[in-house]
């Protein structure tokens, strides 16, 4: 087959070259011309995805993968189309199509007869068909359902392990037809491979969900679940703390139980994925209060964790902190939402004179994000842990000279590596 994927980034870069490793023609379309120069030379345009780079210099010199910035170049003739395109909501929850919407037009100019379309970006329930539909339709003058079909396939992966979240998880779809749906399952069958999980109800693989609204709900679904158990635990642990327990053996033991899969509390929910996808859901679902409510608690949390340290620590005016951590989890060069932002915001608010550490930016990186750097082995007041990188968890009182107190907003670390320090946890006393 012909596959055009359209957006190169982490998730996109890696689907197409998922593509071109089953033996099909793969062209990239990505509207970042240093991106397309990266790809063609055969180089990762981003670090941290396992074995990306052996991959795109395994498949780059046999022509199977190509980038371009020209949709006349990609999607004419195609017989696949896949859209991995950025969707973004703002403050208020306001999903923000601009990008898509440029996308979808494009690729509506050059679409061929026969093609089939696929967008795997999460979606409002009800976007496939109320608005990629008429958009390619009416720019197209094609009829979908008769001269190209159009599905909704979201991905689920994670950045950093993008391979091996493809072959672990059912591929699920939903068309706007029968036969779409049918030519979508037979295209992702082509193109990805699956391990075998005896813990699935029905066999690993491609999962046809019906309709596009189903599998549009499928993935707000899921990642909404993991946006409200966190606020729960996060709630337990507040609790916890002023009752005199330890919340982490409590989800241990609760969690002993089959039917009880209670998440870890934290700082903060940031990324991509976790903290913008229950908005959507709100978008389609105002009135769901229990998502809201999470929501809330969740965003809280980095004023709440500043609060523990201002508790042990008294009046922060002045104080020397760092926050340990830009990025929105451990091993991830990426700010997305992260909780990195708040929490500087909320020692700001009380005075504090904050600088900030991640292993994986340089201190230009940071002062671009409006941060002053700080480096291991500079004299600090006070310590916040916001991103659980494995490079804190062998920090000692001798890496921060002069550390009072040290927050660990991800339990990286604990009481017995900071001897003469104050040593708080969320969710324990």
């Amino acid at each position: 087959m012909k596959i055009a994927v359209v957006a190169l980034g982490k998730i996109g870069l890696p689907l197409a070259v998922q593509f071109a490793l089953k033996g099909h023609e793969v062209v990239g379309v990505d509207t970042n011309q240093h991106v397309v120069n990266l790809v063609n030379a055969g180089t990762e345009p981003f670090p941290g995805e396992a074995h990306l780079q052996e991959k795109l210099s395994e498949l780059v010199p046999t022509g199977r993968l190509r980038a371009t910035t020209d949709y006349a170049d990609a999607v004419p003739g195609a017989d696949a189309v896949v859209l991995v395109v950025p969707l973004f909501v703002d403050s208020e929850g306001i999903p923000d199509f601009g990008w898509m919407d440029g996308a979808t037009a494009e690729l509506a100019k050059h679409l061929s007869p026969g093609t089939l379309v696929s967008y795997e970006t999460t979606l409002p329930v009800g976007t496939t068909r109320s608005r990629w539909k008429p958009a390619l339709e009416g720019a197209s003058g094609l009829v979908e359902g008769r001269d190209f079909h159009l599905v909704f396939s979201p991905e689920r992966v994670l950045t950093g392990r993008v391979f091996q979240d493809l072959r672990k998880y059912p591929k699920l779809v939903g068309g706007l037809s029968a036969e779409g749906a049918a030519k979508a399952v037979a295209f992702y069958e082509s193109v990805l491979d699956f391990d075998e999980r005896s813990d699935l109800p029905r066999p690993n693989g491609v999962w046809d969900l019906g309709s596009a609204e189903a599998s549009e709900m499928a993935k707000l679904a899921e990642t909404t679940y993991r946006d409200v158990n966190i606020g729960l635990a996060n709630q337990f642990a507040r609790f916890a703390a002023t009752a005199g327990i330890d919340i982490y053996q409590v989800i241990e033991a609760s969690n002993s139980q089959p039917y009880s899969h209670i998440h870890q509390p934290g700082i903060a929910v940031g990324g991509h994925c976790i903290p913008v996808y229950p908005r959507l859901y709100l978008w389609n679902d105002p009135d769901a209060t229990v998502v809201r409510a999470a929501r809330a608690a969740n965003a809280d949390m980095p004023d709440y964790t500043v609060g523990l340290l201002e508790g042990v620590h008294g009046d922060l005016t002045g104080a020397r902190v760092v926050v340990l951590g830009a990025a929105y989890r451990g091993g991830v060069k990426e700010t997305a939402f992260s909780g990195v932002f708040d929490t500087v915001a909320a020692l700001e608010k009380r005075g504090a004179a904050v600088s900030v550490h991640d292993p994986l930016y340089t201190d230009a990186e940071l002062e671009k994000l409006g941060f002053a750097a700080h480096h291991i082995g500079e004299s600090v007041d006070a310590a916040v842990v916001q991103a659980d990188h494995v490079e804190y968890r062998s920090l000692s009182p001798a890496d921060l000279p002069g550390i009072k107190a040290f927050i660990d907003g991800r339990r990286v670390s604990s009481a017995d590596r900071w001897d003469g320090v104050i040593y708080r946890v969320i969710g324990k006393a």
